[in-house]
């Protein structure tokens, strides 16, 4: 791995590694087998970056379930815009299903909340948030998240699914942007 990588002219260093990103999915894994059995449940997937996060996760889910996705934006660059765009809606019926929210990153929980406003119109059973990475110290919002893979500072990160305009998504480790 990489010690430093270069994305569209910014450097960013190695951070945390695929072993430990691979840790934290295998414990969440453990928690949401043991947490959803016996329910009827739909993971629902925040496009782009939790694709690999998704699937890395739900290869590991025993519980009969589903998935499917949903596409939303908020950030530009490195930083979030603070205005979401629904870019794909959800096709399936999750009525009366025990939802489980499959996201790359929370930082402020600004799409997060435009995330669960949209999703309690469909009146699902439960709704569970699980993310892969959670910045605590930039979180704004008041709702609970269920499960969080590891907690990070409030740094900007590429590698794993999250991106910087695009590019760096395919990279195994986090890095995180140079001081």
């Amino acid at each position: 791995m990489p010690q430093k990588v270069n994305v569209l002219g910014k450097t960013f260093e190695l951070y945390i590694p695929e072993s430990k990103i691979h840790e934290a999915i295998d414990r969440l894994a453990e928690q949401l087998n043991r947490d959803l059995k016996g329910k009827d449940v739909i993971f629902i997937s925040i496009l782009n970056g939790s694709f690999i996060f998704a699937a890395d996760l739900y290869r590991r889910i025993t519980v009969p379930s589903i998935i499917t996705f949903v596409k939303l934006a908020s950030y530009q660059g490195t930083s979030t815009t603070g205005k979401v765009k629904r870019l794909i809606g959800i096709n399936e019926d999750i009525q009366n299903m025990t939802v489980v929210v499959l996201e790359d990153i929370i930082d402020t929980g600004v799409t997060m909340e435009y995330i669960l406003k949209q999703l309690r119109g469909y009146e699902p059973k439960e709704i569970f948030i699980t993310t892969m990475f959670f910045k605590k110290e930039a979180f704004v919002k008041d709702f609970p998240i269920h499960y969080v893979g590891l907690e990070i500072p409030n740094k900007f990160i590429v590698g794993y699914g999250l991106d910087y305009d695009g590019y760096g998504r395919n990279l195994k480790d986090i890095y995180v942007l140079s001081e």
